[in-house]
């Protein structure tokens, strides 16, 4: 059911229950309002009647009066239970009205008649004379009160009529924004991802759902923004070992190698498939690790070392010593082994890379993270680049300058990235040689 149709439906439900509530208590009140004034006729007849009695010795005698006022009265006149005066009427009425002879003062309904009687009775000082009964027919009053009953029906149907019309038509005014920002949202998320509402802070629901809307936007372009990425640093972690491959296979295609060379050559073609193996594990265990919320851990110590390890051949090229200082206690991180090693790696290759001698991993335990310090003895960034370099194909001064630039400006992207999905985080500080900082959560 659509939102319209049900927003129709709860308006008309409320209509029907306002407008029966009201036909209800109208009616009430008027059937308690009618009842009362026939109560009023009642006693202003009983009143007039008493006032115009005599008495005779003890006895009451009743008025005479002309013969078209005794049509026309509804009134008995009881001495005990004989009636000194008596109107026509039918054999019930009169039976009702003889219960009422000696009996207090009250009224009494007869239902198959539609009259209302009323005794009153007549004393001189406490001794009893006899007794007043009035009448009243209350066919005018049930007329009155079903003509009144029928008329607020009527009423009230044409008016539920109109109010449904109206809130229609309100109904589908007030939708009428939502439908066209949803028409919008669904055309910007397939050609337009920039595109906003920007009506500044909610204010009603109009404006909190333009910024939901928004918000939805920017998490659908972010999510194509991170896919997009996602591709590049995986061409960038692949071109390198598939260059290699190619350029070694090639080699020793056109060259009539010694029996070693093979060999050689085949290990080396067999490291780099190694490494375009762990690229993709390390990129598929991120994309898992960001789709749970279940963490695997990892030693930091023997993560440190394997990461050392694959950067080793690059630093014994550049004539880097590179070492590992472990902590005293073994240390955990909450994170997976694949995973870290991917973060580590690129940060390492870094140092080796820039460092003129000397790079080192040392590893410490600070608050609730392990800390990853990874040094250098190189240039190192200078204080505008400590964020540069962390965004893609952004490469900082010293592999601008020609010095061991090799890369796309992708690693440590990628390494920052895979840190941030781990729930740490990577920085570079400025200081005399390249430093960075590799934080992840502990265990």
């Amino acid at each position: 059911m659509h939102l319209r149709t049900r927003l129709l439906a709860a308006v008309t439900l409320v209509v029907v229950l306002a407008f029966g509530g009201l036909i209800f208590g109208f009616n009430l009140l008027l059937s308690s309002q009618l009842s009362d004034d026939a109560n009023d006729v009642l006693k202003a007849r009983a009143a007039a009647e008493v006032a115009s009695l005599s008495r005779d010795g003890g006895r009451l005698v009743a008025p005479e009066a002309p013969d078209s006022a005794k049509l026309d009265s509804v009134t008995w006149v009881f001495n005990g239970r004989r009636a000194l005066e008596a109107p026509r009427a039918r054999g019930t009425t009169q039976r009702a009205a003889l219960s009422l002879a000696e009996g207090p003062r009250r009224t009494l309904n007869v239902d198959s008649e539609d009259i209302r009687l009323y005794a009153v009775p007549v004393f001189a000082g406490r001794r009893r004379l006899g007794t007043v009964v009035s009448g009243v027919s209350l066919a005018p009053y049930e007329r009155t009160q079903h003509l009144a009953l029928v008329s607020s029906l009527i009423l009230s149907a044409v008016l539920l009529v109109i109010v449904v019309f109206l809130a229609r038509w309100m109904v589908t005014l007030a939708l009428r924004p939502v439908a066209e920002m949803t028409s919008q949202a669904a055309d910007w998320s397939e050609h337009d991802l920039d595109r906003r509402f920007t009506l500044g802070p909610p204010r009603d629901e109009l404006t909190t759902l333009a910024a939901t809307l928004d918000g939805l936007l920017a998490r659908i372009g972010a999510s194509l923004r991170h896919e997009q990425r996602f591709s590049a640093e995986l061409s960038h972690e692949l071109r390198t070992p598939l260059a290699k491959i190619r350029a070694e296979g090639e080699l020793a295609l056109k060259r009539r190698p010694a029996k070693g060379d093979y060999r050689d050559t085949v290990e080396s073609m067999l490291r780099s498939a190694d490494q375009i193996s762990r690229t993709v594990d390390a990129l598929v265990a991120v994309a898992r690790q960001q789709a749970s919320a279940s963490r695997g851990t990892s030693d930091v110590s023997e993560v440190a070392s394997a990461a050392a390890q694959a950067c080793g051949d690059l630093a014994v090229r550049n004539q880097v010593a590179l070492s590992v200082r472990t902590p005293s206690v073994p240390l955990r991180a909450a994170v997976d082994p694949d995973l870290l090693e991917r973060v580590l790696v690129p940060v390492i290759e870094n140092a080796c890379r820039y460092g003129r001698s000397t790079a080192e991993v040392r590893i410490v335990a600070r608050d609730s993270m392990v800390d990853f310090e990874i040094s250098d003895d190189g240039p190192g960034a200078t204080i505008v680049e400590l964020e540069e370099i962390f965004e893609p194909g952004v490469r900082g001064s010293a592999a601008k300058s020609g010095q061991n630039g090799g890369g796309a400006g992708l690693g440590l992207a990628l390494a920052r990235r895979l840190a941030r999905a781990a729930g740490g985080d990577i920085h570079a500080r400025a200081e005399t040689g390249g430093r960075f900082h590799v934080r992840v959560p502990s265990v």
